[in-house]
């Protein structure tokens, strides 16, 4: 595969060709011609001395479609590890420009310079590697650790480079020179593929399977495709996490069920991830059902629990032996929002202390100092909600300080229904253990005069 210089080395190739295949134009028109590869609207058009001139324009590079989903997928679904280095396919969109100040100079410029592309449709390994020694790419623009790159890699990639022209109709070209913002000259257009970039970063192979399942002690042959007799998922799978009452989300000291099939094993382990969280947070389940199709935990709602798991949307897995296997497996994840909760009373077993409400200053703002649980990480955002009007919480070094919410002078006094929202998941205000959904009195401040 080519380095990330292929797209410049494929420039200097072409233009390299085309100034040796101008001698004999130069010849014919009795002056030398001039090849270059820059922009047409950086070419001087008043400077009588000019002589006749060819240049190449990359205006475009796209996607190769026939290379663009090769070694895909490049990264691994769990973590993001790197799996393979995907090379970056394109097909590069050249226009190449005659100019001349006499009589059919630009005309007989034009029809040598793409007689001499009809005649070279391919570029060969060779060619490239004679057009690229030396390097005609200066690389001292780019930090010391690309300068070790050469562009010579772009004759050693899998495929060679085609060049073919490209049919653009006039309106097509009439925007792609109003684009450029230079006078038209005599212009062809020519599609190049394919260059393929790719990545030298170490990746993650898996190792080659053995066997199929277990294999047979006497006469080693492996157990082969396990069929079971339903449409269940053939692997221990979840499904749902359930609360009861039923609630948008988890408190810590919440029971947890989560639904699914094949769970039935041993050595059962609960594993909460979190976007914040270096390692999942891992607990043992209460309960496990002797038929698989369920398993319940309770999240803790101690100290360490406090800075160890983090409020917002969790991952929740199994990991555990299924029955009849020797080796562990793990399930799927899903999703389990832990809600945050208010801390508005004195929590002591927590050494929690309540929520601190004043009305001061001038002009006069509401401020509510408070805490959460879990703590409420400094990269969380936060907001307080008081009955309909919110404020957000202001920024904090540490996880272990309080937060603080500023509300304008126009929150009444009284009680006032409270909802802190952490990383989008919201506190539980609706009480629905009864027949019918209530406001949870519990979840209120009081907001003074």
């Amino acid at each position: 595969m080519s380095s990330p210089l292929a797209i410049g080395a494929v420039s200097a190739v072409l233009r390299n060709l085309l100034d040796n295949g101008m001698i004999e134009a130069g010849a014919a028109m009795g002056t030398t011609v001039t090849v270059s590869a820059v922009a047409p609207d950086t070419i001087s058009l008043e400077d009588n001395g000019d002589g006749p001139r060819l240049n190449l324009f990359l205006y475009q590079a796209t996607p190769n479609s026939g290379w663009r989903n090769v070694a895909l997928p490049s990264r691994g679904s769990v973590s993001g590890e790197r799996l393979t280095n995907a090379p970056l396919a394109l097909d590069l969109h050249y226009l190449l420009t005659a100019y001349g100040r006499n009589d059919f100079e630009a005309e007989i410029l034009l029809g040598y310079a793409m007689h001499l592309l009809h005649e070279r449709p391919v570029l060969d390994r060779a060619a490239i590697r004679r057009a690229l020694d030396p390097s005609p790419l200066d690389v001292s623009m780019l930090p010391p650790a690309f300068q070790a790159l050469t562009a010579s890699d772009l004759a050693d990639q899998v495929e060679t480079i085609k060049i073919a022209p490209s049919a653009m109709a006039g309106d097509d070209m009439s925007k792609l020179w109003t684009a450029i913002q230079s006078h038209y000259r005599p212009s062809s257009a020519y599609w190049v593929s394919v260059v393929l970039i790719e990545g030298a970063k170490p990746g993650a192979a898996p190792l080659p399977v053995l066997s199929r399942g277990l294999r047979d002690p006497a006469t080693h042959k492996d157990r082969g495709v396990v069929v079971n007799p339903d449409l269940l998922p053939p692997l221990p799978t979840l499904f749902a996490a359930e609360f009861d009452p039923p609630q948008t989300g988890a408190r810590l000291g919440d029971q947890v069920t989560l639904r699914g099939v094949r769970l039935a094993g041993a050595g059962h382990v609960v594993r909460l991830a979190h976007r914040l969280l270096a390692q999942p947070f891992e607990l043992a389940p209460d309960s496990v059902d002797p038929h698989g199709a369920e398993l319940v935990f309770t999240l803790p709602n101690d100290v360490p629990a406090q800075s160890a798991l983090a409020a917002g949307q969790l991952a929740v897995s199994v990991h555990f032996t299924p029955s009849g296997e020797p080796n562990p497996r793990e399930t799927n994840t899903i999703a389990l929002i832990l809600a945050p909760a208010l801390v508005i009373a004195a929590d002591a077993g927590l050494g929690l202390p309540a929520a601190a409400v004043t009305r001061a200053g001038a002009p006069k703002v509401v401020t509510v100092t408070m805490r959460a649980r879990p703590q409420v990480r400094p990269s969380q955002p936060a907001i307080l909600v008081l009955d309909t009007t919110s404020a957000a919480a202001q920024a904090r070094a540490a996880a272990t300080d309080p937060l603080v919410f500023v509300f304008p002078n126009s929150v009444p006094a009284g009680q006032r229904w409270a909802r802190l929202r952490v990383d989008g998941a919201d506190s539980i205000l609706l009480d629905r253990s009864g027949p019918e959904p209530i406001f949870d009195p519990s979840q209120r401040i009081t907001v003074p005069a």
